[in-house]
């Protein structure tokens, strides 16, 4: 049963300054705790006199969640007060020393007065001698004072700061507040005591207890205590960190190291440098011949030849010539990097990108290459025939192209070569068939034969009409002229029908004139075109020597006379620094989840 307090203001007076952790105390009491007073008949000692009862106020009961968690941890949580001692323990304390009037008191009292003492002496909190007076007043007791509350517990074979006491009582308190309806504020009561050589009580304010402060000496010896606790967990921390790290860092990287300075073989490298060129062509006009000359007019022949040589043909092609697989395949070569017999291409392919390394730096257009071989005359051997096999593929980049250009120019000048003979052979076979060797000469023979003819016909004319102009003309030489001018004109005709009339092989003149003029046409013509072919045919040439492509040799293949690798340091470095990130990743990721999980 649970009763509201009666005094609403409550006044708190102190003999001196409070000190830092008093205040700090009597603060964390009154504002993190609300408590509802219990009915606590306060009775008085026999022994002591009736001017040294002190009165009190009714205790008041603690909230739930404040005694559930005085309950859960009782030696961790303070409950404002301070380890000073209550009002009535004080009472009881002060009432032991004064002066007794009565009867004297039997064995079992002494017994008892001393068994509160020896209580006393324990150095128990005020929190516990107030949880030992709830817990007797929960079992039905009504002590007199606190320690005597601890001392009828312990008689009855009651710990009173056991756990399970703590909690059977904060489940009853929790249950009157809950019929009461609602917890009181838990404030500090004001013990009122009566005052000397009176027998009327006379209000008067007594100090409310503080929390008890260590000395300096025991101060001192908590933090040296803790101070050992926080150097045993970071010794133990940095000991699990020095576990962790030898076996997931140091461990795989001596294994590494052990690896590479032990077992590994020893290889042989063979470098080389080349670059693929072209013929050097004519400046072109405009934008075309800007890049001409440079490194990127043959970028993808150097792409394309890098890609065959980092192939699987590449690879098939040296193991068929030069023996790769079985090569590797050596008895002496470490299991890491042999290969076994009878291994698939696959397996080969695999090997063969790790030994054979191939790059292209665009910028100068050079291509490095990088062999790799158990011994280093197998090395220079291996770098040669990949060297020869990519001068091969050089000129099959460009031999099509090479070939289509030249075929096509070769086919035009061998039709106008063939189309130019069948035209002059026809021109021949017309100058055999009508026995005319040129027609343009025979035609201007024949017409002048007739102007001079057909001049000499007018002279005579005009002879012929001077005579006849006469009076008395010669008739003879009337009848010459005439005679002349009739064969002339006879003469003039015969040769004109010559011209357009058939001859004994059944050709005019004109007509062979003719036939031979479009004959001699088409023989010109075929002339012409044979000479654009061959013109193309030559053009087609030079260009096809302008896109041959030359590997050019700038670092030849020379045997390593010392092991090129592994090299040791370097890679137990790296395989150090390999392990170290992953573990700092998974570190990292494991913590980012605990944090996840814990909030």
């Amino acid at each position: 049963m649970t009763t509201k307090p009666k005094a609403r203001k409550f006044r708190i007076r102190r003999d001196g300054p409070l000190t830092p952790g008093q205040a700090m105390a009597a603060t964390e009491g009154a504002t993190a705790r609300k408590v509802a007073p219990p009915p606590v008949e306060q009775q008085p000692a026999p022994e002591a006199k009736a001017e040294d009862v002190t009165l009190r106020e009714p205790s008041t009961a603690k909230d739930e969640n404040v005694a559930m968690m005085e309950a859960a941890s009782p030696d961790m949580h303070d409950d404002g007060f301070g380890p000073d001692m209550m009002p009535t323990a004080a009472a009881a304390a002060r009432g032991k020393g004064a002066v007794q009037s009565g009867d004297v008191a039997s064995a079992e009292s002494a017994r008892s007065e001393q068994t509160i003492a020896d209580i006393r002496k324990e150095g128990l909190t005020g929190r516990q001698l107030r949880m030992a007076r709830r817990v007797a007043q929960k079992h039905g007791l009504t002590p007199t004072s606190d320690f005597d509350a601890v001392k009828q517990l312990r008689d009855r074979g009651i710990d009173p700061f056991q756990r399970s006491a703590m909690l059977e009582l904060v489940q009853n308190n929790a249950k009157a507040q809950g019929k009461g309806g609602g917890a009181s504020p838990n404030l500090p009561q004001v013990a009122r005591q009566a005052g000397p050589g009176t027998s009327v009580a006379v209000p008067q304010e007594a100090p409310v207890p503080g929390p008890a402060l260590n000395s300096a000496e025991q101060r001192a010896t908590e933090i040296g205590r803790i101070q050992q606790d926080i150097a045993r967990r970071r010794r133990r921390k940095s000991l699990l960190l020095f576990t962790r790290l030898a076996f997931f860092v140091l461990l795989p990287a001596f294994i590494a190291g052990w690896y590479y300075y032990v077992l590994a073989t020893p290889l042989y490298a063979t470098k080389s440098e080349f670059l693929i060129q072209q013929a050097e062509p004519t400046a072109a006009a405009g934008l075309g011949g800007l890049f001409q000359g440079t490194s990127l007019a043959t970028q993808q022949d150097s792409t394309t030849v890098q890609s065959y040589l980092s192939s699987r043909a590449a690879m098939k092609r040296l193991d068929a010539e030069h023996g790769f697989k079985a090569h590797f395949e050596q008895d002496f070569i470490d299991p890491i990097q042999r290969l076994e017999v009878g291994a698939t291409d696959e397996a080969a392919y695999r090997l063969y990108q790790r030994n054979v390394k191939i790059g292209y730096d665009p910028s100068e257009g050079i291509l490095k290459m990088e062999v790799i071989a158990a011994t280093p005359e197998k090395s220079q051997e291996f770098s040669e025939a990949l060297l020869s096999y990519a001068e091969e593929q050089v000129d099959q980049l460009t031999q099509r192209l090479r070939e289509d250009q030249m075929k096509g120019a070769r086919g035009s000048f061998e039709e106008a070569e063939a189309k130019v003979l069948a035209a002059q052979k026809r021109v021949l076979e017309l100058q055999e068939k009508l026995g005319v060797l040129d027609p343009v000469s025979e035609s201007g023979s024949l017409m002048s034969q007739i102007t001079q003819f057909e001049v000499e016909l007018r002279q005579k004319e005009l002879d012929l009409q001077q005579q006849l102009s006469n009076a008395r003309p010669n008739q003879a030489r009337v009848r010459a002229l005439e005679g002349e001018i009739s064969r002339l004109k006879a003469l003039v005709a015969e040769l004109r029908n010559s011209m357009t009339q058939s001859t004994d092989n059944g050709a005019s003149l004109a007509r062979i004139s003719g036939e031979l003029r479009i004959a001699e046409a088409d023989l010109a013509t075929r002339q012409l075109l044979l000479q654009q072919a061959a013109a193309q045919l030559e053009t087609a040439r030079i260009e096809a020597n302008r896109q041959v492509r030359y590997l050019s040799l700038g670092v030849a293949p020379i045997a390593p006379d010392e092991a090129t690798y592994p090299r040791a340091f370097e890679n137990t470095a790296l395989a150090l620094l390999i392990f170290a990130g992953i573990y700092l990743m998974i570190s990292l990721t494991a913590s980012v989840l605990r944090e996840q999980v814990a909030a």
